[in-house]
Order: structure tokens, then C-alpha cells, then sequence
């Protein structure tokens, strides 16, 4: 813009000119906001408001308020007619967490004049605006859209998707001809995940030529959070993932292996303490066969406890079977470990996996106290957890003859997945952490589940 001030003094003498320029000054700097929008933004979340861009990413660190930001721009526009846009998170589990994108969106708009519909997920102002909530678990997920016009769409935790589900969701951005409403594809996420390659390449080596736009937010940047706590639960992370989630490093990555040898302890004993511990054991089934020429993967049981801090691994199973042999095994290692140990089985999606995890409990474990659930994430998301707690010297493994088993797997795999480096035992293992952080609480709510 020619002929504007170039000091603050010149600013100030420009401005006192004519007051009107105060508030044609004041439309470049604050963005579009509209009543059903309570919280002021940010500087940052202002920022990302103002863009008139096509394509934008906000976030970084942790904490940063990537979640407000996202719900922010998709409520600008719902007092125009006909506006459209849809909110996306990778799995419905994702999106009804407590205080996640979907609950925050009910804080704000209860006792609004938008109508809430719980079947479709979706806002209706009066505008005649809306405002839809979706997830797309599955690679054919994004077929559900097909057809559908939005004039926003946004992701969250955009490194959790693949680059063809959010490349397609493009196809769903227009509006008719003369509408005043921008197109706008905005996402919100930190590094990491499973995504992180290909969202990296596309805004920060990309980004730039093809007018692509990243507003980076961290931790300090977000005045609504308790800071000094929040990096204390950081604390407990691994260290790239920290670096990821504390920093907003985008060139921080998971390479090599994700375990060391020595990080794991073997005792001969437990603590007294570990008497009162709720004991479980975790299946992760592979109902295959050895035979010439193939490597199939392995059924893998994990059984463990937690006292205090500290992880004990008790005893891992693993064993290649036809289903036949997998029940005999599975009945047999229950048998061994008595009824006090509860029983936890991976449920694969779909009917055959509610039918599986039916027939174990009728048949191969009466008797027995046992509860499945279906895992979310991939796999190596799962496991970050239990890298955190053995690379800060907090797992053990009760002397036997599986540990050797067990830590020649856990030194061998990779963070990226070859395809053909074994497994099985780090699932079964991460998936039982996982089940006794969540203790007796999370346990009823798998039995209710099931």
C-alpha cells in the first residue's frame, strides 16, 4: 500500500488526520468474529483468523490452543445463508472426547439460538448455516462426503489422517457462484503421528510457492492454560515426542529403533506392595500357522502390573497356532495364571471381531473375568507410552525364560514399519500398560462396551 507511514510517529499523525482511518485501520487487524464465538482470540489464534488464503495450518507445541482456533474459524461465516463447513476428526472416539473439538462446540453454543441435531452431528443457525462434525476412520471414509458442498473444512490433528483423505475432502470445498463466503481448507495439529511425513513436506517445504500458510502456536502462546503444570506432564514423554509436543519441532523424529535393551530391568522379585495390584493379561491374536517358507506373525498374551510408577512385566506367551491351538493355549495360560487375573482380548473390527470375542467368553474362557475393546490409532501412537515409561527406567520384566524372546523383539523394532520386523509381543505389551493406566474404571467400561 503506497503512501502509508513508514515510522509510528508518521502512524499516529496519519491516523489523527482523520479519524476515520482508525476504523478502516482496525478492519485490517482484527478478524471476522461473530457472537457465537465467546472467547476472545489469541494473538496467534487472530492471526490465523485473518487469513484469506485457501490453505492454512495452525499449531506446533502443545497447548497452544489448536482446538479454539479451528472452532473459531469454522463459526466465522454461520450468519450468512446457506454457509456450510465441516469439522474432521480421524476416529468418532477422537471426536467425543471430553473437551475435545465436538464438546468444546456444545460449551459454546449452548443456550444460543443454534439447534443441536445428535443423530447428524450438526449445528443449524438461523442464518440456515451450518455447522457438521465428522470422522473418518477408515481410508473409505471420505466417500461418505461425496456429494456434500462445504465452504470450510477443517481437521484436527491433521497428522492422524493420510494425504489422500484430506487431498479428496478439496473436492467437497465450493459454493455458488456471487456467494460472498470464502473457500477455506484450515487444520490444526502438532508434529508427530502418522501423518507427519507428508504434512511437513506439504506446509514447510511446499508451503510458501503454493500459498500455503502455517501460523505456528505454542505452549506460551495460550494465556487460558495452566503452563508450569501442563510441562510437567510433558515431562513424562519420551524425548522426541516432548521436543514434538512441548517445543512444536517439526524436525524432531522418531529413527532407529524405538527400544533400547538396557532400558528394561530384570528382577527376581516383586515389591510387597505389588500383593494389592490389579493383575491382567493382554492377547493380541494371530491365528496363523508356521509353515515352510513364511514368517507369520505371532498370537502374543502379555500379563503385568503396576505399583506405583513402575511397570512389571510378569510373564509373556507367544505362539503360532490355527485357531484350534490358540484357544487351547490361551485356556491353558489362563488356567496357569488363576481366576484373580483378569483377561483382556483385542477385538478386530467388524462382526467377525464382536463374534470372536463373543465365542471366548461363552466357551474357550467360562469362567473366567474377561473384557475387550478395539484399539484406535496406529499402532506405533500406541506404543509411546510404554516407550516413555522404559526409557525413564520404570519397566521390569519378572525373570524367566521369555525374556530373552521379549527383548531381542523390543530392540528390533522400528519406528518406521518395515512390514517385516515382528511385533507382536511390544502390542500385547503397550496394550496392557494402556488397560492398567486405566484401571478398574476403564476395565467396567470395556465389560459395558462388550
Amino acid at each position: 500500500m503506497s503512501g502509508l507511514p513508514a515510522t509510528l510517529d508518521g502512524w499516529r499523525e496519519y491516523v489523527a488526520a482523520d479519524p476515520k482511518r482508525t476504523a478502516r485501520l482496525l478492519e485490517l487487524v482484527r478478524p471476522r468474529l461473530t457472537k457465537y464465538i465467546p472467547q476472545a482470540p489469541t494473538t496467534k489464534q487472530a492471526a490465523f483468523l485473518l487469513l484469506n488464503c485457501r490453505e492454512a495450518l495452525y499449531g506446533g507445541a502443545a497447548g497452544g490452543g489448536k482446538s479454539s482456533a479451528l472452532l473459531s474459524a469454522a463459526l466465522q461465516y454461520v450468519d450468512v445463508p446457506g454457509y456450510r463447513a465441516l469439522l474432521l476428526r480421524r476416529t468418532f472416539a477422537d471426536l467425543a472426547l471430553p473437551n475435545a473439538i465436538m464438546d468444546r462446540a456444545k460449551e459454546w453454543l449452548a443456550g444460543s439460538n443454534a439447534r443441536w441435531n445428535e443423530r447428524d452431528k450438526t449445528w443449524t443457525f438461523p442464518s440456515g448455516a451450518t455447522l457438521t462434525f465428522g470422522y473418518l476412520e477408515s481410508e473409505n471414509d471420505k466417500f461418505r462426503y461425496q456429494g456434500a458442498e462445504f465452504q470450510f473444512v477443517g481437521f484436527d490433528e491433521l497428522t492422524q489422517f493420510s494425504r489422500t483423505q484430506y487431498a479428496y475432502l478439496f473436492s467437497r470445498l465450493r459454493r455458488l457462484a456471487g456467494v460472498g463466503v470464502p473457500l477455506r481448507m484450515r487444520a490444526a495439529s502438532n508434529p508427530g503421528g502418522v501423518g507427519h511425513e507428508w504434512v511437513y513436506k506439504r506446509f514447510f517445504l511446499e508451503g510458501r510457492e503454493r500459498g500455503r500458510v502455517f501460523v505456528s502456536a505454542r505452549l506460551e502462546d495460550n494465556p487460558h492454560l495452566d503452563q508450569d503444570e501442563y510441562r510437567e506432564s510433558l515431562a513424562e514423554l519420551d524425548p522426541v515426542t516432548r521436543r514434538q509436543l512441548e517445543h512444536g519441532d517439526w524436525d524432531a523424529k522418531h529413527e532407529g529403533n524405538v527400544f533400547r535393551r538396557d532400558w528394561f530391568k530384570i528382577v527376581d522379585e516383586l515389591p510387597p506392595e505389588a500383593r494389592r495390584a490389579l493383575a491382567l493379561r493382554c492377547w493380541d491374536f494371530a491365528a496363523t500357522e508356521e509353515s515352510d517358507g513364511k514368517d507369520p506373525d505371532w498370537t502374543a498374551g502379555a500379563k503385568g502390573i503396576l505399583v506405583g510408577d513402575d511397570f512389571y512385566i510378569l510373564d509373556v506367551r507367544r505362539f503360532r497356532e490355527a485357531p484350534e491351538g490358540v484357544e487351547k493355549r490361551v485356556r491353558q495360560t489362563a488356567e496357569e495364571d488363576g481366576k484373580a487375573v483378569r483377561i483382556h482380548i483385542e477385538q478386530e473390527p467388524g462382526s467377525s471381531g464382536k463374534t470372536t470375542v463373543s465365542h471366548y467368553e461363552r466357551n474357550v474362557l467360562k469362567g473366567f473375568i474377561v473384557a475387550a475393546s478395539r484399539p484406535t490409532g496406529p499402532k506405533r501412537e500406541r506404543w509411546k507410552p510404554t516407550v516413555s515409561r522404559a526409557a525413564r527406567g520404570h519397566v521390569y520384566l519378572l525373570r524367566g525364560a521369555w525374556n530373552a524372546a521379549f527383548l531381542d523383539e523390543a530392540e528390533s523394532v522400528p519406528w518406521v514399519d518395515d512390514g517385516a520386523t515382528h511385533d507382536d509381543q511390544i502390542d500385547a505389551v503397550s496394550d496392557l500398560y494402556a488397560k492398567l493406566l486405566e484401571g478398574d474404571a476403564g476395565w467396567l467400561a470395556a465389560m459395558m462396551r462388550g
